[in-house]
């Protein structure tokens, strides 16, 4: 279906603060530290639909404290990129197999067969997908087994 946004300017460091806000409580939960790498002061603003941004970091952090062992963290940051503004969500998890990296985008994969009955639908990763792509980004996924997973989210300036 048709994906409406709301676009308004803002501060990576504001959707950063706010996304960990809403998610502390529960990565505490599970005893998983959940922080923030401060982005530089002069990192450009950026125009996106804060609401669905901060589900496409929710669904990122959700799926890092599913898979992150308690004692673990997760990082949240924003730097600055050649085309923009790259946002990254980093755990140190159990990580994702090598052949599973490229579908992980892909509806309704579910790498790991033995979460089928969990209740996950598989969406997740792909709606994310589609949210970054409407605000012009990309999202990508690096990941070493036994020793986490980064996905980076990279979105153009507020000028373009």
């Amino acid at each position: 279906g048709q994906l409406s946004l709301h676009p308004q300017s803002v501060q990576p460091r504001d959707l950063l603060e706010h996304t960990l806000l809403l998610y502390a409580s529960q990565a505490e939960q599970k005893k998983i530290n959940l922080g923030l790498q401060l982005p530089p002061a002069d990192l450009p603003a950026v125009t996106m639909d804060l609401d669905r941004m901060v589900q496409v970091l929710g669904n990122l952090i959700s799926n890092a404290i599913r898979h992150t062992p308690a004692g673990g963290a997760i990082q949240l940051a924003a730097q600055p990129d050649p085309r923009g503004v790259q946002i990254a969500v980093t755990d140190s998890g159990a990580g994702i197999n090598p052949e599973d990296l490229p579908h992980v985008f892909d509806r309704f994969y579910r790498g790991n067969k033995a979460r089928s009955d969990s209740g996950e639908s598989g969406l997740g990763l792909a709606i994310a997908r589609s949210i970054v792509a409407a605000h012009g980004g990309q999202i990508a996924v690096a990941s070493t087994l036994g020793q986490g997973t980064t996905f980076t989210i990279t979105l153009p300036p507020q000028n373009q």
